[in-house]
């Protein structure tokens, strides 16, 4: 597994949050392993998942982290990175066992600071379905974070349908 570098670099505007390896303790708890599971979807389940979440998938290939404490699913986890203008930012999407959204925390953002939504905004996706993480559908607009705010929405609805497409039973 590779790590997120930790800090800012120097006169940009650029910051890391949290290195994976914190990710998955946000995600799980301190001390629980992790394992890595690749998803690769098929050509259909591509459509599928580009039709239902409204995105375009550069590839097939797709990464979930699971944990489980005493035999029991904790969930899963995805880093989504993607550009929001022209700068790149992480995503932490933690999904129930079931596929329920239940934390979505930023890892790391490189746009300038007042483009980021608030930590605060991010608490409206937990639980909504696919059809609600729509700006002006249930979400709240953010002002002056427009473009942040369609890229991160974007990011957990491409990660609730990839996880419908690779757990359809709903990840038991």
């Amino acid at each position: 597994m590779g790590a997120l570098l930790v800090g800012v670099v120097p006169g940009a505007s650029a910051t890391v949050y949290h290195s994976q390896e914190e990710a998955f303790e946000l995600a799980f708890g301190v001390g629980v392993p992790v394992t890595a599971e690749p998803v690769f979807l098929t050509d259909e389940q591509m459509a599928a998942v580009e039709r239902e979440a409204r995105v375009k998938l550069d590839s097939g290939l797709f990464t979930f982290y699971t944990a489980e404490r005493d035999g029991k699913s904790l969930g899963f986890a995805a880093i989504e990175s993607h550009t929001v203008r022209t700068q790149p930012e992480s995503l932490l999407i933690v999904l129930s066992p079931g596929g329920e959204v239940v934390r979505v925390e930023v890892l790391a953002f490189h746009e300038p600071p007042e483009y980021q939504p608030a930590a605060r905004w991010f608490e409206q996706m937990k639980g909504r379905s696919i059809e609600q993480l729509i700006p002006g559908n249930g979400i709240d607009a953010v002002s002056g974070a427009t473009l942040s705010s369609v890229a991160a929405l974007a990011s957990v609805r491409k990660v609730k349908a990839i996880f419908r497409q690779a757990h359809p039973a709903g990840g038991e």
